[in-house]
């Protein structure tokens, strides 16, 4: 009860003028159910653009408002390099998009949980979102990185450096939304011990279906404690609304914890992102419309 309201409490701004600028951002979240809204996005990978700002030509093609950009790849472009992301700036005001939040794919292979490599571009990551004025960074667990909460070694780990970054990231209000296997619960334990109202989770309902999890009990769950920062929308090898997932009641199980935010489509294509991802587009507006 205590991390919900501190978490809350911050989401409104009465942590001072960093947090304010949180709350502003993020405001939606806890608003009435005919202030809230809906923006739909892509990853920049399923775009075939990782780490590029031509994501963004590509995204305003397929009539998406926005992108979930990388902020590196190894050995390539990088976010924290000022040049790219001015051209990160110039490809949002050239195509009127917006930037979803900032996703660390190279976690999967260098892991936040046991290597120090991992912590610094978290750390970084901060000054990234604070410096383009994102509110969400979602370091990916999965692959090489991928958590076992019988691992304790690693969970300690991770636990450390999360308690590291996040009074960071809450100066620059700036949410630290967890994308792995887990369950809610298991989820809500990992953040519980770290105690940051920064922490969250960034929830895929393809991937918590793939691990047989209930993801509409899941999203109530997560909600409920206000800890769902943001969604992927992807089922598997299925073309989304032909598939597993009942998006319309995800949308019911959303409207329960009065979500607001982005729907970010990183699916399957299996006729190319071309053709598929603006169908997605269509679909998921009919459901959650701006």
């Amino acid at each position: 009860m205590h991390q919900t309201i501190s978490r809350r409490t911050l989401l409104r701004g009465a942590a001072g003028a960093a947090a304010a600028a949180f709350a502003m951002r993020f405001e939606p979240l806890l608003a009435a159910p005919e202030a809230r809204w809906f923006k739909i996005g892509a990853c920049d990978w399923n775009l075939r653009h990782r780490a590029n700002p031509a994501s963004f030509e590509v995204a305003k093609e397929m009539g998406l408002d926005g992108v979930q950009i990388s902020m590196g790849v190894l050995g390539g472009a990088n976010t924290t390099d000022p040049e790219v992301r001015r051209r990160y700036r110039e490809a949002t005001a050239r195509t009127g998009l917006e930037i979803a939040s900032l996703a660390i794919g190279e976690m999967n292979q260098i892991p936040l949980k046991s290597d120090p490599q991992a912590a610094e571009w978290l750390a970084q990551s901060i000054g990234v979102c604070k410096d383009l004025g994102l509110g969400i960074v979602m370091p990916a667990c999965f692959g090489k990185g991928d958590l076992d909460m019988r691992n304790t070694t690693e969970i300690d780990h991770l636990v450390g450096v999360l308690k590291d970054v996040s009074p960071a990231a809450e100066k620059a209000g700036v949410v630290i939304g967890l994308e792995n296997y887990l369950s809610a619960s298991d989820n809500l334990r990992l953040i519980d011990r770290v105690g940051s109202p920064a922490m969250s989770v960034y929830y895929d309902v393809g991937n918590s279906t793939d691990k047989g999890y209930d993801i509409l009990a899941e999203i109530r769950e997560l909600g409920g404690k206000g800890v769902l920062c943001q969604l992927h929308a992807k089922d598997g090898r299925h073309r989304l609304g032909e598939g597993r997932i009942d998006f319309r009641k995800v949308r019911e199980a959303l409207d329960d914890v009065d979500y607001s935010g982005w729907i970010v489509i990183e699916a399957a294509a299996p006729n190319g992102p071309l053709v598929d991802y603006p169908h997605y587009a269509r679909f998921l507006r009919g459901i959650f419309p701006p």
